[in-house]
């Protein structure tokens, strides 16, 4: 244990004390109310029971001022001698601090300032906190411990007690939505043995009862087309997902995505339902299809969505069929012929898909900032999706992209067994390139697609990122309430 501070072993003391007077951490408590409830009651309700954590305190000679928090509202508490008793009311003054836990049982009424406040009969210790809360919680020299103490960080802001009210609203936003669209929610595993469903470098671990290697999963999207297969015509699963790829202010190695996939639907019905699905979770999150982010506005309410046709996008931007070149370096000598990069620029990016999905994000979208559909995109970057049905060197795909962030991506997708094992050797010989983003052949995903399966439509988007842009947070650590830090040691 670290060095104790002075206010530390006085609290340590004051422990002590409360334990000849009280179970300084009792049981339990039986509230009437939580604090936004109480608020909200009519002067003169009596009998009511609220508990909360102490943010602040003015003591004074027989009448003080309390004011608790819960993670939704905080309230203000009238404490007098005369109401609690002359004993009860020494043992507040002496021995309860900010950080401590209480309950509180009185009256409601409203103060001359207007402030809603129980005025409190009897006052009932709940916990002793041993560490003092901090004076001051802000400033880019305490983000670390924001990150490593979140608990701290939620006692003390109110933008983040906002911000993960609203990611645990969204969670059940997501499992209402989709329920009532007769969508079936289902786990698949996390613990796999084929890198599938996206072009990401796994986490790999060991199987000890198995004997065998296995790697955390990068996505459930072959898992979820196998419920397709088997029956289920609407699935989808909020997926705890790894990647073990750099870290920036879009990127955790661990993160959270939701998958969905409707049989019968082509990637056209899924950007009707995605929209409908956005605009009515910004009306329930934030009250408008109207968001700030970073600087932009951007507004999902429009009725149609700006559409890009990616290929045609790159064609213009490169000055040549990109589709028809199969030999990376090739394709690297025409990009720096034009002038865009350099050989160097190029040099960590091996494959045909990684060299072009580079330079589309820096070159498109890192430039669109109104909610936009990216559409037709190239067959190489794309193995689990459907080749479109005139150019199949093009999938009938889609992402939105706002304020140069990837926010979803759908398919219609590829069903057809023998293009799907085609397009899994085709990822093989990237790897054999040097591309370690690249999938396995995952030969029980290609059976459940020979036992046959229907026309599907999927689409996955990431929790994390999707919270960035609705409460407008610059860091994807902002609003995971335990982001992975590195050892202090």
């Amino acid at each position: 244990m670290n060095e104790l501070s002075e206010q530390e072993i006085i609290r340590r003391e004051k422990l002590n004390t409360i334990k000849e007077y009280c179970n300084p951490y009792p049981e339990k408590y039986e509230r009437t109310h939580k604090l936004i409830e109480a608020r909200e009651l009519e002067d003169g309700t009596t009998d009511v029971k609220i508990a909360g954590r102490i943010i602040f305190m003015r003591k004074m000679g027989k009448l003080s001022f309390v004011r608790i928090r819960d993670i939704e509202a905080d309230m203000q508490l009238e404490v007098k001698i005369d109401m609690v008793g002359e004993e009860n009311y020494e043992f507040f003054k002496k021995q309860i601090d900010t950080g401590d836990f209480v309950g509180a049982e009185g009256e409601i009424f409203t103060t001359q300032t207007g402030e809603k406040t129980l005025r409190v009969h009897t006052l009932t210790f709940l916990g002793k906190a041993l560490r003092p809360l901090p004076e001051k919680f802000h400033g880019l020299t305490d983000m670390e411990l924001k990150y490593r103490q979140r608990y701290v960080d939620l006692i003390m802001n109110e933008e983040s007690r906002r911000v993960f009210l609203g990611r645990s609203k969204l969670y059940a936003f997501i499992h209402k939505y989709l329920g009532e669209n007769g969508f079936l929610e289902v786990e698949t595993p996390i613990l796999q043995n084929a890198v599938s469903g996206a072009s990401a470098k796994p986490f790999y671990t060991h199987h000890n009862a198995l004997d065998m290697e296995c790697n955390l999963r990068i996505a459930p999207e072959t898992y979820l087309k196998q419920c397709i297969s088997g029956g289920f015509d609407r699935v989808y699963e909020l997926a705890k997902c790894f990647r073990n790829e750099g870290m920036d202010t879009e990127h955790l190695q661990e993160f959270t995505q939701v998958e969905w996939y409707v049989a019968y639907w082509n990637f056209e019905d899924t950007i009707k339902f995605y929209k409908k699905f956005m605009q009515e979770l910004l009306m329930e999150l934030v009250g408008s299809t109207k968001i700030e982010y970073q600087g932009n506005t951007l507004d999902f309410g429009a009725e149609e969505w700006t559409r890009i046709n990616y290929c045609e996008e790159m064609k213009n931007l490169l000055g040549f069929d990109f589709l028809n070149i199969e030999d990376p370096m090739e394709l690297k000598n025409k990009i720096v012929e034009k002038g865009l990069y350099t050989m160097e620029d190029l040099e960590d990016y091996k494959s045909l898909s990684q060299i072009i999905d580079f330079v589309y994000k820096r070159q498109i979208r890192s430039n669109i900032i109104e909610p936009t559909i990216i559409y037709n995109y190239p067959a190489v970057m794309m193995p689990l999706t459907r080749r479109n049905d005139n150019n199949d060197k093009m999938v009938d795909m889609f992402q939105v992209v706002a304020s140069g962030t990837e926010l979803c991506k759908a398919y219609s997708e590829l069903v057809d067994p023998v293009i799907q094992r085609k397009a899994f050797e085709d990822q093989l010989k990237a790897k054999a390139q040097g591309d370690d983003e690249t999938m396995d052949l995952d030969e029980s995903f290609l059976q459940s697609m020979e036992q046959g399966m229907p026309p599907i439509s999927g689409l996955g988007f990431g929790i994390d990122r999707l919270m960035m842009i609705i409460f407008n947070q610059p860091s994807i650590r902002d609003v995971v309430l335990f982001p992975q830090m590195k050892d202090k040691n």
